[in-house]
């Protein structure tokens, strides 16, 4: 099945398909390519209901994960057994949040997406950012990805977050 990419607003005009294969290339250097996952993009409306709902944050945020494995140890790839175990969660990609985010910062809204994509699979891999030290743990992690990820396609990505006391581009 691979990645199940789901485009549920229409605020935000979206290049799937370039979404589609960068976030292939960011499976590939996680390691999880048999991995199924689902990327839902949607509006400021209903990923604060999300939020709400899932965190008790009632603002929109641009990324919120939910991982199959939720005990994971960060960056440990789930031992599976069967098939149906082949599947790493759903990201949900506020589109919207990212696009007024982006245009703040004069970033290009599908690099962001791109970026917020591979903080989310670090999310799905077990990695947190609760202390200063699984912030620290989950920045290199999302550095180290995101170099491959510019070596392999000449891109000049890099992590949002700068500061454990800043999570994403809101406190989310």
């Amino acid at each position: 099945m691979g990645v199940i990419l789901r485009n549920l607003q229409n605020v935000v005009p979206l290049r799937r398909a370039k979404l589609r294969k960068d976030v292939e290339i960011l499976r590939h250097i996680f390691g999880v390519q048999r991995f199924d996952m689902g990327i839902i993009c949607v509006d400021n409306r209903k990923i604060q209901r999300i939020n709400h709902i899932y965190r008790k944050k009632n603002q929109p945020t641009d990324v919120l994960s939910f991982p199959f494995y939720e005990d994971l140890r960060p960056g440990k790839i789930p031992c599976t057994l069967h098939r149906d175990e082949y599947n790493l969660g759903d990201i949900f990609l506020g589109v919207e949040y990212v696009m007024h985010q982006s245009k703040e910062s004069s970033l290009d809204l599908h690099e962001a997406l791109t970026v917020v994509t591979a903080h989310g699979i670090c999310h799905l891999l077990g990695y947190r950012h609760e202390t200063e030290e699984e912030w620290n743990e989950m920045q290199q992690k999302e550095s180290y990805i995101l170099s491959e990820f510019n070596r392999l396609t000449g891109s000049h990505l890099e992590p949002l977050t700068k500061r454990c006391d800043v999570t994403h581009w809101t406190d989310s």
